[in-house]
């Protein structure tokens, strides 16, 4: 498992305002492949091509979730939300780009959250064509590496992220999924993922900038 680093708040929106730089130059060269930039939205706020995970809630995932601005980059700003969004149908080979990268900002939490926050990377379906995935968290107490095994209605989770101290930093994720999946499931992913979702509990505030896959290379 890759290790996530901080960032300077202003560093990063200085960069991403110049010149985009969280995926445009790297895209250029064929080296990766962006999932989801949070430019497209619904009038409401909503991204486009997301959909929910319970349609009896939809309105509740409308007013949780809504893509903002800053210095001049777009995010996704989850407030309250308790459920997931999905997008999926991602044209993405995970074994050519195996590394996912996201960055987080935790803005508030509630104690007894479990965990915070999470990005699933779903690589495959089973026979029932339920996506297989991995879930990567934002734990409140459990320290970073911790694996807990799924079950049969649950993926397993891996902690890239734990504490509430840092309120208002942003963090950088890179985790292999593909040998995450591998390790975890003991077979090769599908050709093509099934797509990717964020979750973030009740009670919390957190933002998210764009999910980017990236080769090996």
């Amino acid at each position: 498992m890759e290790r996530r680093t901080p960032i300077c708040t202003a560093a990063v929106f200085s960069i991403l305002a110049g010149v985009v730089a969280w995926h445009v130059p790297v895209v250029a060269q064929g080296q990766s492949l962006v999932l989801e930039n949070f430019q497209a939205k619904e009038t409401d706020g909503f991204p486009s091509l997301w959909d929910h995970e319970n349609q009896r809630s939809q309105s509740k995932g409308r007013e949780a979730y809504k893509i903002q601005s800053e210095n001049g980059a777009n995010f996704l700003s989850a407030k309250d939300a308790g459920q997931r969004i999905k997008k999926k149908k991602i044209d993405w080979d995970p074994k050519a780009y195996p590394i996912l990268t996201w960055r987080w900002r935790l803005n508030k939490a509630t104690a007894g959250n479990e965990p915070l926050a999470a990005v699933y990377a779903s690589l495959d379906t089973d026979l029932l064509f339920i996506p297989v995935f991995t879930k990567y968290v934002w734990s409140e107490s459990k320290p970073d590496g911790t694996v807990t095994e799924g079950g049969m209605f649950s993926g397993s989770e891996i902690v890239v992220q734990t504490g509430t101290k840092e309120v208002g930093q942003w963090f950088e994720e890179r985790v292999n999924v593909y040998e995450d999946f591998k390790r975890i499931h003991k077979h090769e992913p599908a050709e093509k993922a099934w797509g990717i979702s964020i979750i973030a509990a009740p009670g919390v505030e957190i933002d998210f900038g764009p999910l980017i896959a990236v080769s090996a290379k």
